[in-house]
């Protein structure tokens, strides 16, 4: 309880250090988020009011100051390109990039975790030549490459999936929370379910695959060594079956390095895959986050970040946690 106090203590500390430093970053990055509307208006005058208006006239540290005030009092502020408040763009475009980041590390962990252990029981063999092969094959490979080749066979050719969106055209659900697949469990709905289920498979497929390199060497390695153990070991020496040694006693603790690699590719997803996002028409926070910094949208790149790095420390914060609750020899530290 001390040290999962002492983490949340220091949660407000890391969100301030990412809000400044997005905040000062953006200011020094060239360009001017009046650009576009520069183009529309002829009347100097005009402009400069509406320049007054977003604040953009007042010096750097008021500027810093108003939006830590604001920050505070729960306001992310007014996306200047829509005029749309940045807290509902948010709740619009965060739930599709958790779902899709959900999924594709489902993917990925089966994937990587079941190819680690094969690997590392058939050391050197051609099983695991081959298994190695593929992973550094999907490591190798970009997302979007990956993405572009999934559509061409899944959707263009055997045409087994859409090539793009979140839910099929005319399919009609009830949104409660903006997360499809719950919405459709809570009302039943298994036609938008399925429908939703067809549209995410091929990106989280996309993201899955490479991610699922770096978890099954991750996997291999740390089982690897673990076989090596005294305790491994001695459980052979009493005569243990080899499945009760390798599921009970060396995957066990050959987890521990692999579910942190798990929680920083959680929440390296939650910032979005923009190009994958991007080649599937994702609705997520790829987009709007690109959109964003393309438009020199001050309020819509702040909120962004600062959503995705409080996940990020949410998530590493129960990585931590599950890291105590797996290793006995960590709770008295």
């Amino acid at each position: 309880m001390r040290y999962l106090i002492y983490r949340i203590l220091w949660l407000p500390v890391v969100l301030w250090a990412v809000a400044t430093l997005t905040f000062l970053v953006l200011r020094l990055v060239p360009g001017d988020p009046m650009g576009q509307v520069a183009t529309l208006i002829v009347d100097q005058g005009q402009l400069e009011r509406i320049r007054a208006e977003w604040g953009l006239t007042q010096p750097l540290w008021q500027q810093y100051l108003t939006f830590l005030g604001n920050l505070i009092s729960g306001s992310l502020g007014v996306s200047m390109a829509s005029g749309v408040p940045v807290s509902t763009l948010l709740l619009q475009k965060m739930p599709p990039t958790i779902e899709l980041a959900v999924v594709s590390m489902i993917i990925a962990t089966l994937i990587g975790v079941t190819a680690g252990i094969i690997s590392a029981t058939t050391r050197m063999r051609w099983v695991d030549v081959t298994v190695r092969g593929l992973a550094v094959l999907g490591l190798s490979i970009p997302w979007f490459w990956i993405a572009i080749m999934l559509i061409f066979v899944f959707a263009v050719r055997l045409g087994w999936f859409p090539v793009g969106g979140r839910i099929g055209v005319g399919v009609q659900y009830t949104t409660i929370t903006n997360f499809i697949f719950l919405d459709a469990i809570i009302t039943g709905n298994w036609n938008a379910f399925f429908s939703a289920l067809r549209h995410i498979t091929l990106p989280a497929l996309a993201i899955g695959l490479t991610t699922a390199g770096f978890i099954m060497r991750m996997t291999r390695s740390s089982m690897l060594e673990v076989m090596h153990r005294e305790y491994i070991r001695a459980a052979r020496s009493r005569g243990l079956r080899n499945r009760s040694i390798l599921w009970v006693h060396a995957l066990r603790n050959a987890m521990l390095p692999v579910i942190t690699l798990l929680g920083l590719q959680f929440g390296a997803l939650l910032g979005g895959a923009v190009i994958t996002e991007l080649v599937f028409s994702w609705p997520g926070m790829g987009r709007m986050l690109l959109d964003g910094i393309l438009r020199r949208d001050y309020a819509v790149v702040q909120g962004a970040v600062i959503l995705v790095a409080f996940f990020y420390v949410v998530v590493n914060l129960m990585v931590d946690v599950f890291y105590h609750t797996l290793d006995p020899r960590l709770r008295g530290r």
